[in-house]
């Protein structure tokens, strides 16, 4: 992202800072993730170090998939934990065979948490697509609609370094 990159404050969207409370159980940050999944027509591309999905984020991204939205992941190469990274892997069949393509990072570790989409969505903040994260962590981000750094976010998405999985590498 370019952060010198002046953007001007007449533009037609928004952005929504957000976070998780202990103090109720609503859990803004899965259904935000969840939004971009839902409402997504072309696309959804999501980056996070860690995965642990429950079944309502997997039938989000399954659905999604099936209705023709194209649905990419990209997930680290080289683990900072290694049971997270092997945790995540066990997702890959399931994911690969309802039509998320799964990428991983392979200069190193990818600590990235974002979702865009269509290019008019994004969530970028500190929410991985994980238990901890979604449930336990209260954690924040910020949404945001119809801005042009949303473009920027996509561009660092599609910059990224990756490498495509199959399905050879869901085990």
């Amino acid at each position: 992202i370019n952060l010198s990159k002046a953007y001007s404050a007449d533009a037609d969207g928004y952005i929504i800072p957000f976070g998780d409370t202990p103090l109720d159980e609503v859990y803004v940050g899965k259904r935000a993730y969840i939004h971009n999944l839902d409402n997504a027509s072309d696309y959804v591309y999501i980056m996070t170090p860690y995965l642990v999905l429950d079944d309502e984020m997997y039938e989000s991204m399954k659905y999604a998939s099936q209705r023709g939205v194209d649905v990419k992941i990209i997930l680290p190469h080289i683990p900072d934990k290694a049971y997270a990274f092997y945790l995540a892997r066990t997702y890959y069949k399931e994911l690969l065979k309802v039509g998320v393509e799964i990428y991983e990072y392979t200069p190193g570790f990818v600590h990235a948490k974002m979702s865009v989409s269509d290019g008019t969505r994004a969530i970028v903040g500190t929410i991985n697509h994980d238990y901890r994260s979604l449930y336990l962590h209260y954690e924040c981000a910020a949404y945001m609609m119809n801005v042009p750094a949303i473009i920027d976010i996509e561009h660092d998405f599609k910059d990224r370094k990756s490498t495509r999985l199959n399905s050879s590498h869901s085990s």
